[in-house]
């Protein structure tokens, strides 16, 4: 068995060392790319969202490298991410393309016996012992927590650093580094030193750089190419970025479903604007925003790609929120035809805006 997997962030990292923990061949397909893009835009639907033209790019790109498996979320949700595994599969087949695909859901939607027959297609390739893959599990899962908490530091304290761009630098090198490892142990070793080497890039405490806070549909706000490498940008523009949904916070937030226990304090500040659950991640859009003004943010975009049904609900909502707490909110759509242009000026227009606010404020 030769796995791939569509791209989602950082889950490449923890995948790569959840396989090569496991002792299973697992194929990193390219980057997201426009090609990725080009061959999605080929052949699905034309009404479908643009996380599934990236995605099933990434997955032909993986074939062609020589994988024979590839592994996807489910969803049963009422967004149309629900629909993607069995698009996946007829669309592959219009395709010309004989791979398998493992679906991983949630136990409440398949049931667990379910879940446990699609996961032993994958154990069974392993020549692993049961305790050895179960040791795989958790290195991926620390390697994961590592990779969101660097990233996710490093973007916030990007608005503080003395010389600009050393954030960036790091987290890029940090990227490069882990991505060459073979072994588990030593990803984990390279994360740790780059995680100790956050410590060592000057700050100044006195600051007081534009905070935005990142909001929106996940894949579009995980995955960089898919939003034109936006925190990227605002890196450059020394803006200070936070982000509460990571592939981290989601693998805890399935744990606690079942027992009710997620994201309660999102939950609790979407209650007055969105109370119940439409899909997607439109009440954490919702909820991340009333935090993100509880938490003096100077703003928030939401980023989302054209079509997608829950978070054009929570889009509807916001300017209400706006208007409440005199908060600024932007909302970015994103598609194939997006161009970069316009997109970064729409930005660069939200920051001036975000700085006069500011100014008035300290005046």
């Amino acid at each position: 068995m030769k796995l791939t997997m569509p791209h989602l962030g950082n889950t490449y990292l923890a995948a790569k060392a959840l396989f090569d923990g496991m002792g299973i061949d697992f194929i990193v397909p390219e980057f997201s790319n426009r090609e990725a893009l080009e061959i999605g835009s080929k052949y699905a639907p034309d009404e479908i969202c643009l996380p599934f033209k990236i995605m099933f790019g990434n997955i032909i790109q993986g074939y062609k490298a020589g994988a024979d498996t590839a592994i996807i979320t489910g969803s049963c949700g009422p967004c149309r991410y629900g629909e993607y595994c069995e698009l996946f599969k007829n669309t592959l087949k219009k395709a010309g393309c004989n791979i398998n695909l493992i679906v991983v859901d949630q136990p409440k939607d398949i049931g667990i016996k379910e879940l446990l027959r699609r996961i032993g297609k994958i154990s069974e390739a392993s020549n692993k012992s049961r305790n050895e893959q179960i040791r795989a599990l958790f290195n991926a899962y620390k390697v994961i927590k590592l990779i969101d908490y660097i990233e996710g530091t490093a973007r916030y304290l990007a608005g503080y650093e003395v010389e600009k761009g050393q954030f960036k630098k790091l987290l890029q090198n940090c990227k490069k580094d882990a991505g060459k490892c073979d072994d588990p142990i030593k990803m984990i070793e390279v994360l740790e030193k780059h995680k100790r080497n956050l410590k060592h890039i000057k700050i100044d405490k006195d600051k007081d750089p534009i905070r935005i806070a990142i909001i929106g549909e996940i894949y579009t706000i995980l995955e960089p190419f898919a939003n034109l490498y936006i925190e990227d940008k605002l890196m450059d523009y020394g803006i200070s970025v936070k982000k509460g949904i990571t592939p981290s916070w989601w693998i805890k937030d399935a744990a606690l479903v079942p027992l009710k226990a997620n994201s309660i304090s999102i939950r609790r500040a979407s209650k007055e604007y969105l109370p119940l659950y439409v899909g997607g991640h439109a009440r954490e859009c919702i909820g991340e925003t009333v935090l993100a003004e509880k938490n003096n943010m100077d703003g928030v975009i939401q980023i989302f790609p054209l079509g997608c049904m829950p978070e054009i609900v929570a889009k509807a909502i916001l300017p209400q929120i706006s208007k409440d707490k005199n908060f600024p909110i932007m909302s970015l759509v994103v598609d194939e035809m997006t161009g970069e242009a316009g997109y970064a000026t729409r930005i660069e227009a939200f920051i001036d805006l975000l700085e006069r606010r500011k100014e008035k404020c300290i005046i």
